[in-house]
Protein backbone atom coordinates (compact mmCIF):
# COMPACT_ATOMS: atom_id res chain seq x y z
CA UNK A 1 0.00 0.00 0.00
CA UNK A 2 1.04 3.22 -0.86
CA UNK A 3 2.28 5.48 2.00
CA UNK A 4 0.17 8.36 0.89
CA UNK A 5 -2.90 5.78 1.26
CA UNK A 6 -1.58 4.57 4.97
CA UNK A 7 -1.52 8.24 5.74
CA UNK A 8 -5.33 8.67 4.99
CA UNK A 9 -6.56 5.57 6.64
CA UNK A 10 -4.66 6.68 9.84
CA UNK A 11 -6.59 10.22 9.91
CA UNK A 12 -9.54 8.68 9.14
CA UNK A 13 -9.82 6.02 11.92
CA UNK A 14 -8.41 9.06 14.33
CA UNK A 15 -11.32 10.44 13.04
CA UNK A 16 -13.64 7.99 13.74
CA UNK A 17 -12.31 7.33 17.31
CA UNK A 18 -12.32 11.36 18.15
CA UNK A 19 -15.57 11.40 17.08
CA UNK A 20 -17.22 8.36 18.24
CA UNK A 21 -18.36 7.48 14.42
CA UNK A 22 -18.18 4.42 12.17
CA UNK A 23 -18.39 3.81 8.94
CA UNK A 24 -21.89 3.48 7.55
CA UNK A 25 -23.29 1.26 4.92
CA UNK A 26 -26.13 3.57 4.67
CA UNK A 27 -28.75 1.00 4.99
CA UNK A 28 -29.48 -2.55 6.81
CA UNK A 29 -29.77 -6.06 5.13
CA UNK A 30 -31.64 -9.09 6.25
CA UNK A 31 -29.68 -12.36 5.19
CA UNK A 32 -31.79 -15.66 4.98
CA UNK A 33 -30.21 -18.17 7.73
CA UNK A 34 -30.73 -20.77 4.92
CA UNK A 35 -27.93 -19.61 3.12
CA UNK A 36 -25.82 -21.15 6.39
CA UNK A 37 -28.19 -24.75 6.21
CA UNK A 38 -29.74 -25.29 2.34
CA UNK A 39 -27.96 -27.99 1.53
CA UNK A 40 -28.29 -27.30 -2.32
CA UNK A 41 -26.77 -24.00 -1.64
CA UNK A 42 -23.96 -25.49 0.03
CA UNK A 43 -23.78 -28.10 -2.87
CA UNK A 44 -23.37 -25.09 -5.36
CA UNK A 45 -20.88 -23.22 -3.39
CA UNK A 46 -18.75 -26.13 -3.22
CA UNK A 47 -18.68 -26.48 -7.26
CA UNK A 48 -18.37 -22.69 -7.86
CA UNK A 49 -16.35 -21.51 -5.11
CA UNK A 50 -13.98 -24.56 -4.32
CA UNK A 51 -13.90 -27.21 -7.32
CA UNK A 52 -14.07 -24.66 -10.23
CA UNK A 53 -12.51 -21.71 -8.85
CA UNK A 54 -8.59 -21.02 -8.27
CA UNK A 55 -7.45 -21.23 -4.70
CA UNK A 56 -4.75 -19.69 -2.35
CA UNK A 57 -3.16 -22.11 -1.02
CA UNK A 58 -0.16 -20.62 0.87
CA UNK A 59 2.67 -17.67 0.99
CA UNK A 60 6.12 -17.97 -0.82
CA UNK A 61 7.64 -18.59 2.58
CA UNK A 62 5.12 -22.01 2.92
CA UNK A 63 8.33 -23.22 -0.02
CA UNK A 64 10.63 -21.34 1.01
CA UNK A 65 13.71 -23.64 -1.06
CA UNK A 66 14.01 -26.43 -4.14
CA UNK A 67 13.07 -29.39 -2.32
CA UNK A 68 10.35 -27.99 -0.41
CA UNK A 69 6.57 -29.83 -0.71
CA UNK A 70 3.84 -29.42 0.70
CA UNK A 71 -0.12 -31.16 0.62
CA UNK A 72 -3.49 -29.62 0.29
CA UNK A 73 -6.72 -31.64 1.00
CA UNK A 74 -9.44 -29.16 1.40
CA UNK A 75 -11.19 -28.51 -2.01
CA UNK A 76 -11.70 -32.06 -3.63
CA UNK A 77 -8.37 -32.17 -5.35
CA UNK A 78 -5.68 -33.65 -3.32
CA UNK A 79 -2.66 -31.25 -4.25
CA UNK A 80 0.87 -32.01 -3.64
CA UNK A 81 2.85 -28.81 -4.01
CA UNK A 82 6.58 -27.89 -4.43
CA UNK A 83 9.33 -26.13 -5.75
CA UNK A 84 11.35 -27.87 -8.19
CA UNK A 85 15.11 -28.24 -8.83
CA UNK A 86 14.95 -24.50 -9.99
CA UNK A 87 13.03 -23.27 -7.24
CA UNK A 88 9.99 -22.46 -9.52
CA UNK A 89 6.46 -23.04 -7.36
CA UNK A 90 4.77 -26.68 -9.06
CA UNK A 91 1.25 -28.24 -8.17
CA UNK A 92 0.12 -31.87 -9.02
CA UNK A 93 -2.65 -34.07 -8.36
CA UNK A 94 -1.07 -36.08 -4.81
CA UNK A 95 -1.85 -39.70 -6.73
CA UNK A 96 0.19 -42.02 -8.26
CA UNK A 97 -0.01 -42.82 -11.94
CA UNK A 98 0.04 -46.17 -11.24
CA UNK A 99 -3.30 -47.34 -8.83
CA UNK A 100 -3.97 -43.66 -7.84
CA UNK A 101 -2.95 -43.85 -4.38
CA UNK A 102 -2.12 -40.90 -2.36
CA UNK A 103 1.07 -40.13 -2.93
CA UNK A 104 2.41 -38.18 -0.17
CA UNK A 105 0.97 -37.93 3.07
CA UNK A 106 2.88 -35.69 5.19
CA UNK A 107 1.53 -32.36 5.62
CA UNK A 108 4.91 -30.75 4.49
CA UNK A 109 8.60 -31.16 4.54
CA UNK A 110 11.41 -31.12 2.06
CA UNK A 111 12.48 -34.07 -0.50
CA UNK A 112 13.57 -34.22 -3.89
CA UNK A 113 11.96 -37.75 -4.61
CA UNK A 114 8.51 -39.03 -3.96
CA UNK A 115 7.52 -42.51 -3.86
CA UNK A 116 4.67 -44.18 -3.80
CA UNK A 117 3.57 -46.62 -0.49
CA UNK A 118 1.91 -48.78 -2.42
CA UNK A 119 4.11 -50.35 -5.30
CA UNK A 120 6.94 -47.43 -5.11
CA UNK A 121 6.43 -45.76 -8.21
CA UNK A 122 8.66 -43.24 -7.78
CA UNK A 123 8.74 -39.63 -8.55
CA UNK A 124 10.82 -35.91 -8.98
CA UNK A 125 9.78 -32.55 -8.28
CA UNK A 126 9.50 -31.91 -11.60
CA UNK A 127 6.50 -34.48 -11.82
CA UNK A 128 8.37 -36.99 -13.84
CA UNK A 129 8.23 -41.08 -13.34
CA UNK A 130 11.55 -41.71 -12.83
CA UNK A 131 11.26 -45.44 -11.75
CA UNK A 132 9.11 -48.43 -11.21
CA UNK A 133 10.41 -51.32 -9.22
CA UNK A 134 10.41 -54.80 -11.01
CA UNK A 135 9.85 -53.44 -14.86
CA UNK A 136 9.97 -57.07 -16.14
CA UNK A 137 7.04 -58.12 -14.06
CA UNK A 138 5.13 -55.16 -14.55
CA UNK A 139 5.34 -54.61 -18.24
CA UNK A 140 7.21 -51.62 -20.46
CA UNK A 141 5.76 -48.28 -19.31
CA UNK A 142 5.63 -45.17 -21.33
CA UNK A 143 7.54 -43.05 -18.50
CA UNK A 144 7.29 -39.84 -19.90
CA UNK A 145 3.27 -40.02 -20.19
CA UNK A 146 2.99 -41.23 -16.63
CA UNK A 147 4.14 -38.19 -15.03
CA UNK A 148 2.38 -36.81 -11.94
CA UNK A 149 -0.79 -34.86 -13.41
CA UNK A 150 0.77 -31.06 -13.38
CA UNK A 151 -1.93 -28.53 -11.90
CA UNK A 152 -2.47 -24.86 -12.83
CA UNK A 153 0.31 -22.99 -10.70
CA UNK A 154 1.05 -18.98 -10.42
CA UNK A 155 3.25 -17.83 -7.39
CA UNK A 156 2.68 -13.63 -7.40
CA UNK A 157 2.71 -11.18 -4.76
CA UNK A 158 4.18 -13.88 -2.55
CA UNK A 159 1.08 -15.83 -2.62
CA UNK A 160 0.51 -19.76 -4.13
CA UNK A 161 -2.44 -19.88 -6.29
CA UNK A 162 -3.58 -23.24 -7.32
CA UNK A 163 -6.53 -24.71 -9.59
CA UNK A 164 -8.09 -27.59 -8.70
CA UNK A 165 -8.56 -28.66 -12.25
CA UNK A 166 -5.71 -29.41 -14.75
CA UNK A 167 -7.82 -27.48 -17.39
CA UNK A 168 -8.58 -24.79 -15.25
CA UNK A 169 -7.45 -20.75 -15.51
CA UNK A 170 -5.58 -18.74 -13.24
CA UNK A 171 -6.11 -15.00 -13.85
CA UNK A 172 -4.66 -13.66 -10.48
CA UNK A 173 -4.99 -9.71 -11.60
CA UNK A 174 -8.77 -10.73 -12.16
CA UNK A 175 -9.07 -12.67 -8.83
CA UNK A 176 -7.81 -9.66 -7.08
CA UNK A 177 -9.46 -7.41 -8.98
CA UNK A 178 -7.34 -4.10 -8.88
CA UNK A 179 -5.44 -4.97 -5.21
CA UNK A 180 -2.66 -6.76 -6.80
CA UNK A 181 -0.36 -3.66 -6.41
CA UNK A 182 -1.27 -2.37 -3.48
CA UNK A 183 -0.49 -5.97 -2.16
CA UNK A 184 2.70 -6.15 -3.93
CA UNK A 185 3.45 -3.54 -1.81
CA UNK A 186 3.86 -5.19 1.38
CA UNK A 187 6.45 -7.88 0.35
CA UNK A 188 4.76 -11.13 1.32
CA UNK A 189 7.29 -12.93 -0.65
CA UNK A 190 10.17 -11.84 2.10
CA UNK A 191 7.51 -13.47 4.80
CA UNK A 192 8.79 -16.33 7.36
CA UNK A 193 5.94 -19.16 8.03
CA UNK A 194 5.79 -19.52 12.06
CA UNK A 195 3.22 -21.93 12.29
CA UNK A 196 -0.22 -23.32 11.25
CA UNK A 197 -3.29 -23.83 13.35
CA UNK A 198 -6.66 -26.11 11.91
CA UNK A 199 -9.85 -25.20 13.50
CA UNK A 200 -12.86 -27.42 12.85
CA UNK A 201 -15.96 -26.62 14.43
CA UNK A 202 -20.29 -26.62 13.59
CA UNK A 203 -20.66 -23.87 11.37
CA UNK A 204 -21.57 -22.94 8.27
CA UNK A 205 -17.87 -21.39 6.37
CA UNK A 206 -20.17 -18.33 6.15
CA UNK A 207 -20.46 -17.85 9.36
CA UNK A 208 -16.76 -18.34 9.85
CA UNK A 209 -16.16 -15.84 7.39
CA UNK A 210 -18.91 -13.61 8.69
CA UNK A 211 -16.23 -13.35 12.08
CA UNK A 212 -14.15 -10.80 9.63
CA UNK A 213 -17.04 -8.48 8.85
CA UNK A 214 -17.13 -5.93 11.68
CA UNK A 215 -16.00 -4.03 14.55
CA UNK A 216 -19.26 -3.99 16.12
CA UNK A 217 -18.48 -6.93 18.67
CA UNK A 218 -15.08 -5.77 19.93
CA UNK A 219 -15.79 -4.25 23.05
CA UNK A 220 -18.78 -6.67 23.57
CA UNK A 221 -17.73 -10.18 23.02
CA UNK A 222 -13.75 -9.37 23.05
CA UNK A 223 -14.03 -6.57 25.93
CA UNK A 224 -11.34 -8.69 28.02
CA UNK A 225 -9.32 -9.93 25.22
CA UNK A 226 -8.96 -7.62 21.71
CA UNK A 227 -11.30 -5.23 23.30
CA UNK A 228 -8.22 -4.67 25.75
CA UNK A 229 -5.82 -4.34 22.14
CA UNK A 230 -8.30 -2.62 19.67
CA UNK A 231 -10.90 0.15 19.79
CA UNK A 232 -13.78 -1.39 18.21
CA UNK A 233 -16.39 0.74 16.60
CA UNK A 234 -14.42 2.12 13.74
CA UNK A 235 -13.97 0.69 10.40
CA UNK A 236 -12.21 2.52 7.05
CA UNK A 237 -13.41 0.17 4.47
CA UNK A 238 -13.13 0.12 0.48
CA UNK A 239 -14.03 -2.77 -1.87
CA UNK A 240 -12.29 -4.63 -5.12
CA UNK A 241 -14.71 -6.00 -7.11
CA UNK A 242 -15.81 -9.03 -4.76
CA UNK A 243 -12.55 -8.54 -2.98
CA UNK A 244 -11.97 -5.73 0.15
CA UNK A 245 -9.48 -4.22 2.38
CA UNK A 246 -11.21 -3.59 6.09
CA UNK A 247 -8.80 -1.80 8.50
CA UNK A 248 -9.71 -0.90 12.68
CA UNK A 249 -7.74 1.26 14.97
CA UNK A 250 -4.89 -0.62 17.60
CA UNK A 251 -5.02 1.29 21.04
CA UNK A 252 -1.79 2.24 19.44
CA UNK A 253 -3.07 5.06 17.02
CA UNK A 254 -3.43 7.33 20.21
CA UNK A 255 0.74 7.27 20.45
CA UNK A 256 0.85 8.19 16.89
CA UNK A 257 -0.27 11.40 17.12
CA UNK A 258 2.67 12.47 19.30
CA UNK A 259 4.95 11.17 16.31
CA UNK A 260 6.07 13.41 13.25
CA UNK A 261 3.39 12.19 10.41
CA UNK A 262 6.78 11.16 8.23
CA UNK A 263 7.09 8.08 10.72
CA UNK A 264 3.80 7.13 10.50
CA UNK A 265 3.59 3.57 9.14
CA UNK A 266 -0.44 1.66 8.96
CA UNK A 267 0.50 -0.97 11.17
CA UNK A 268 1.78 1.17 14.23
CA UNK A 269 -1.79 1.88 14.80
CA UNK A 270 -4.40 -0.03 12.94
CA UNK A 271 -4.27 -3.82 11.79
CA UNK A 272 -5.44 -4.09 7.94
CA UNK A 273 -7.76 -7.02 6.23
CA UNK A 274 -8.02 -8.35 2.60
CA UNK A 275 -10.88 -10.50 1.97
CA UNK A 276 -10.02 -12.28 -1.25
CA UNK A 277 -13.21 -14.05 -2.62
CA UNK A 278 -14.32 -16.33 -1.70
CA UNK A 279 -12.88 -17.77 1.33
CA UNK A 280 -9.69 -15.98 2.46
CA UNK A 281 -8.22 -13.22 4.77
CA UNK A 282 -5.22 -12.11 4.77
CA UNK A 283 -4.44 -10.03 7.95
CA UNK A 284 -1.79 -7.55 7.93
CA UNK A 285 0.01 -6.48 11.42
CA UNK A 286 3.26 -4.98 12.58
CA UNK A 287 5.60 -7.79 11.08
CA UNK A 288 3.26 -10.20 11.29
CA UNK A 289 0.86 -11.55 8.65
CA UNK A 290 -1.87 -14.21 8.88
CA UNK A 291 -3.52 -16.10 6.42
CA UNK A 292 -7.17 -17.61 7.26
CA UNK A 293 -8.51 -20.40 4.58
CA UNK A 294 -11.56 -20.80 5.03
CA UNK A 295 -13.40 -24.41 3.81
CA UNK A 296 -16.54 -25.79 4.42
CA UNK A 297 -16.84 -29.79 4.40
CA UNK A 298 -18.45 -31.01 1.37
CA UNK A 299 -21.29 -32.83 3.00
CA UNK A 300 -22.29 -30.55 5.77
CA UNK A 301 -23.62 -27.13 5.77
CA UNK A 302 -23.32 -26.96 9.58
CA UNK A 303 -19.57 -27.99 9.62
CA UNK A 304 -16.08 -26.16 8.32
CA UNK A 305 -12.36 -26.07 8.64
CA UNK A 306 -10.36 -22.72 9.09
CA UNK A 307 -6.63 -22.89 8.72
CA UNK A 308 -4.58 -20.12 10.38
CA UNK A 309 -1.23 -19.58 8.82
CA UNK A 310 0.84 -17.27 10.72
CA UNK A 311 4.19 -15.53 8.78
CA UNK A 312 6.46 -13.00 10.27
CA UNK A 313 9.06 -10.68 8.97
CA UNK A 314 12.40 -11.56 9.47
CA UNK A 315 13.28 -8.46 11.38
CA UNK A 316 10.42 -9.56 13.91
CA UNK A 317 12.21 -12.77 13.78
CA UNK A 318 14.87 -11.25 15.05
CA UNK A 319 13.70 -8.78 17.78
CA UNK A 320 11.60 -12.11 19.12
CA UNK A 321 15.05 -13.80 19.41
CA UNK A 322 16.89 -10.82 21.18
CA UNK A 323 13.48 -10.20 23.57
CA UNK A 324 14.33 -13.61 24.87
CA UNK A 325 17.40 -13.47 25.08
CA UNK A 326 17.51 -10.28 27.35
CA UNK A 327 13.74 -11.50 28.92
CA UNK A 328 12.00 -8.60 27.45
CA UNK A 329 9.12 -10.90 25.98
CA UNK A 330 5.70 -10.47 26.72
CA UNK A 331 4.00 -13.36 28.76
CA UNK A 332 0.74 -14.39 27.46
CA UNK A 333 -0.27 -12.80 30.91
CA UNK A 334 0.76 -9.47 29.75
CA UNK A 335 -0.65 -9.40 26.00
CA UNK A 336 -3.46 -7.45 27.78
CA UNK A 337 -1.80 -5.02 30.02
CA UNK A 338 -1.46 -2.00 27.62
CA UNK A 339 1.30 -0.48 29.56
CA UNK A 340 3.15 -3.96 29.01
CA UNK A 341 2.95 -3.84 25.71
CA UNK A 342 4.79 -0.59 25.30
CA UNK A 343 7.25 -1.64 26.73
CA UNK A 344 8.45 -5.36 26.14
CA UNK A 345 7.87 -7.38 22.34
CA UNK A 346 5.38 -9.41 21.67
CA UNK A 347 6.72 -12.72 20.21
CA UNK A 348 5.08 -14.70 17.81
CA UNK A 349 4.23 -17.66 19.82
CA UNK A 350 2.41 -15.81 21.90
CA UNK A 351 0.79 -13.46 18.95
CA UNK A 352 -0.28 -16.87 17.64
CA UNK A 353 -2.30 -18.13 21.05
CA UNK A 354 -3.74 -14.87 21.01
CA UNK A 355 -5.11 -14.56 17.66
CA UNK A 356 -6.06 -18.80 17.27
CA UNK A 357 -7.65 -19.13 20.74
CA UNK A 358 -10.01 -15.72 20.01
CA UNK A 359 -11.27 -16.77 17.04
CA UNK A 360 -11.84 -20.40 17.97
CA UNK A 361 -12.89 -19.74 21.86
CA UNK A 362 -15.03 -16.53 21.20
CA UNK A 363 -15.51 -15.71 17.78
CA UNK A 364 -16.54 -18.95 16.41
CA UNK A 365 -18.37 -20.28 19.62
CA UNK A 366 -21.15 -17.28 18.63
CA UNK A 367 -21.01 -19.03 15.27
CA UNK A 368 -22.13 -22.31 16.64
CA UNK A 369 -24.67 -20.98 18.39
CA UNK A 370 -26.15 -19.14 15.24
CA UNK A 371 -26.04 -22.53 13.71
CA UNK A 372 -28.00 -24.23 15.98
CA UNK A 373 -30.24 -21.09 15.79
CA UNK A 374 -30.32 -21.45 12.18
CA UNK A 375 -31.30 -25.24 12.07
CA UNK A 376 -34.26 -24.73 14.48
CA UNK A 377 -36.53 -23.68 11.59
CA UNK A 378 -37.91 -20.84 13.83
CA UNK A 379 -35.28 -17.68 12.74
CA UNK A 380 -36.03 -17.10 9.47
CA UNK A 381 -33.18 -14.55 8.69
CA UNK A 382 -30.78 -12.24 10.47
CA UNK A 383 -30.16 -8.73 10.33
CA UNK A 384 -27.08 -6.80 8.88
CA UNK A 385 -26.39 -3.19 10.38
CA UNK A 386 -25.15 -0.22 8.58
CA UNK A 387 -21.86 -0.76 10.32
CA UNK A 388 -21.66 -3.95 9.13
CA UNK A 389 -20.60 -3.36 5.30
CA UNK A 390 -18.67 -6.06 4.95
CA UNK A 391 -21.32 -8.26 6.21
CA UNK A 392 -23.40 -6.86 3.30
CA UNK A 393 -20.57 -7.31 0.17
CA UNK A 394 -19.81 -10.90 1.18
CA UNK A 395 -23.52 -12.50 1.08
CA UNK A 396 -24.04 -9.91 -1.79
CA UNK A 397 -20.73 -10.92 -3.96
CA UNK A 398 -21.60 -14.85 -2.97
CA UNK A 399 -25.49 -14.76 -3.88
CA UNK A 400 -24.63 -12.94 -7.28
CA UNK A 401 -21.66 -15.73 -8.55
CA UNK A 402 -24.51 -18.58 -8.04
CA UNK A 403 -27.43 -16.61 -9.82
CA UNK A 404 -29.49 -15.50 -6.42
CA UNK A 405 -31.01 -12.02 -5.72
CA UNK A 406 -29.27 -9.43 -3.54
CA UNK A 407 -30.20 -9.28 -0.20
CA UNK A 408 -33.61 -7.31 0.89
CA UNK A 409 -33.44 -4.09 2.70
CA UNK A 410 -34.38 -4.85 6.27
CA UNK A 411 -37.99 -3.66 7.10
CA UNK A 412 -40.73 -4.07 9.96
CA UNK A 413 -42.31 -7.57 9.80
CA UNK A 414 -38.98 -9.22 7.98
CA UNK A 415 -38.07 -10.52 4.41
CA UNK A 416 -39.37 -13.60 2.43
CA UNK A 417 -37.16 -16.91 2.58
CA UNK A 418 -34.80 -16.63 -0.75
CA UNK A 419 -36.84 -18.98 -3.41
CA UNK A 420 -34.71 -22.06 -4.16
CA UNK A 421 -33.04 -22.12 -0.49
CA UNK A 422 -34.47 -24.83 1.48
CA UNK A 423 -34.28 -26.17 5.25
CA UNK A 424 -32.61 -28.68 6.03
Amino acid sequence: MERVKQIEILKELMSQVDEKRNVDAGRMLENPVASYTCPDMAAREWETFFRDHPQIIGMTGDLPAPGSFMTVDDFGTPVLACRDAEGNFRAFLNACRHRGVKLVTEERGEKTRFSCPFHAWTYDNSGALLAIPQPGHFGAVDKPSLGLIELPAVESHGMLFVHPKRDGVIDVAAMLGGLGPEIANWKFERLHRTGETAITKRLNWKLANDTFGETYHFQKLHKNTLGQLFHGDNLAYETFGRNHRFVFASRFIDMLREAPEEEWALPMGATLLYFIFPNIQIIVGRGTTNLVKIYPHKDDPARSTSRICHYFTENAIAAEAEAKASGNALTLDEVYDFEARKEKTLTYAVINEVFDSTIEQEDYAMGERIQVAAESGELDTVVFGRNEPALHHYHNSYRAALGLEPLEEYRAGGCKPTPGLERP
